[in-house]
């Protein structure tokens, strides 16, 4: 053993007892963030202009479809738009009247109070990947989801400590029937975990057994005045909004739960190549779909959503972490914030099949660029691997892990007398070190945001360790958090009379799987 080695491990007392501590469970949620940083503004006030123009003179001349729903051509003919078969043209400064109704900011209950969140503002609440219907990790390789995954992904939400949200359809798990599975999705966010949750939105029935269930949890008076869910409806663009969606959001506007009304843009096939192209196409849609659902019920909360990826032109495939895509998020903002109301955007978005340096660098590109746009709602936060094919566990806690680093840059940067530290630098002096003087030993854990999953130990160390490389070591977080779940405690009247819902309504229908 070398010299330097043996003071090494002569100093391991200590910190054996620091790192049981901080590898000890502490099921613990982080407020959502609020910023204390400014607004990253990419758009001059002659290009919002430009672009709002723009948006109003599509909506007006080339207008959108309404697609297999008679009511809500019928309730755009009835405020004043123009209807030719499912094409609606909506008179300019129509749409922009109809959104004025929808709330700012609102809340969004949990079942635990303490952990429910504020959705606007100069907030960010952060949920996980939804929708992929394959699941990975190290061990088992890329396969199809099944509900026992989705339940993971659920325990592990509630376990980290920086996601706000327990999300939706965290994967598609295909071994329930189509027909069924939201029944057991929605049964698991509301059983396993105590965080505020999404609805499914696959069809208006099952938005409807979002909405019941719901009255069960929170109880049927608290539900029609309070928003207790969250869902994302999604906007077939080029603007068109089908039958399915909008039953989806028809059923949780008139129940006033909130709805995410969000073009799906992959720049090049669903949107012009340019950014203030596709800028005016995501407003024109969202202004529509907002507009809409402010029909159904004025004051319901709407959230500005903005899904963006730009195309690679020799695949096909969609890319991410770009700086068109960056700068079409930034823009996005400034025309929500513009047009009062709550935004959605950004999330771990990569399109590496595993979670290694190009999921990295594309994965911090788009975090990054969420935070700096003034996203309210991060949807797809972490486990986002393959385009959002898969949901990734190892790279779910890994993003999870860097979720803490939004929350540190967030909080600006202090000025109060402690933040000074002209104590420190008087008692110090010139030529010492800071590293026992009494403004770091008073603020050393709290002063750096701590790593859960990262390695900085020397290098003697982590080789005796095993070598591990990231995915390693979050492999090792993924089974330590599963090792040591615990459930959160439910009213037992209320746990029975949920599973009973659910049986009743499995048994009432025969299985689908299509």
């Amino acid at each position: 053993m070398t010299e330097a080695a043996a003071r090494r491990r002569g100093r391991g007392g200590g910190g054996a007892a620091r790192r049981a501590e901080r590898t000890s469970i502490r099921i613990e949620t982080a407020k959502y963030i609020e910023r204390n940083i400014p607004n990253f503004e990419v758009l001059t006030e002659e290009a919002l202009e430009v672009i709002e123009t723009n948006a109003e003179i599509v909506l007006e001349e080339v207008g959108v479809n309404f697609v297999d729903n008679p009511a809500a051509l019928e309730r755009w003919r009835n405020a004043g738009a123009d209807v030719t078969g499912e094409r609606v043209r909506i008179p300019r400064g129509l749409a922009r009247k109809l959104c004025s109704t929808a709330p700012s900011e609102f809340t969004q209950y949990a079942r635990n109070r303490d952990k429910s969140v504020v959705i606007g503002g100069r907030n960010m609440v952060l949920a996980p990947v939804y929708g992929p219907p394959f699941v990975r990790d190290a061990a088992g390789g890329r396969r199809y989801a099944t509900m026992a995954d989705f339940e993971k992904f659920v325990k592990l939400a509630y376990m980290s400590k920086w996601l706000h949200h327990s999300g939706g359809t965290v994967c598609e798990p295909t071994d329930v029937p189509v027909n069924k599975r939201h029944l057991d999705m929605l049964m698991a966010h509301m059983t396993l975990s105590d965080k505020p949750f999404m609805g499914s939105v696959t069809e208006a029935s099952r938005a409807q057994d979002s909405v019941d269930m719901c009255k069960i949890l929170f109880g049927e008076d608290f539900v029609p005045e309070n928003t207790v869910m969250t869902s994302l409806i999604n906007i077939n663009s080029p603007m068109t909004f089908d039958d399915v969606m909008m039953g989806a959001m028809e059923v949780y506007a008139e129940n006033n739960q909130a709805c995410i009304i969000s073009p799906f843009i992959v720049g090049g096939a669903m949107a012009p190549v340019s950014v203030a192209g596709t800028l005016t196409q995501v407003l024109a849609e969202v202004l529509a779909g907002v507009a809409y659902n402010q029909l159904v019920r004025p004051g319901a909360p709407a959230i500005f959503g903005a899904f963006v990826s730009s195309i690679d032109m020799n695949s096909g495939a969609p890319t991410f972490g770009t700086p068109e895509a960056a700068l079409i998020t930034y823009g996005a903002g400034q025309l929500a914030r513009r047009l009062g109301l709550p935004y959605r955007s950004a999330g771990s978005f990569c399109g590496s099949k595993l979670p290694d340096a190009q999921a990295a660098y594309e994965t911090a590109n788009s975090l990054n660029m969420g935070l700096l746009s003034g996203v309210n709602f991060m949807l797809h936060s972490c486990g986002w691997l393959e385009g959002g094919l898969v949901a990734d566990f190892e790279k779910f806690v890994m993003d999870a892990d860097q979720l803490g680093v939004l929350h540190g840059l967030a909080k600006g940067v202090p000025v109060d007398e402690n933040s000074q530290a002209m104590d420190a630098i008087r008692e110090v002096g010139p030529g010492g070190h800071y590293l026992g003087c009494a403004h770091t030993q008073a603020n050393f854990k709290s002063a750096f945001w701590k790593t859960e999953l990262f390695d900085y130990k020397p290098f003697e160390t982590w080789d005796e360790e095993g070598a591990r490389d990231t995915r390693a070591l979050a492999t090792s977080r993924v089974d330590h958090l599963i090792a040591n779940y615990q459930q959160p405690e439910m009213d037992p009247a209320i746990a029975e009379a949920l599973a009973g819902y659910v049986a009743r309504k499995k048994e009432s229908m025969p299985d689908a799987f299509s």
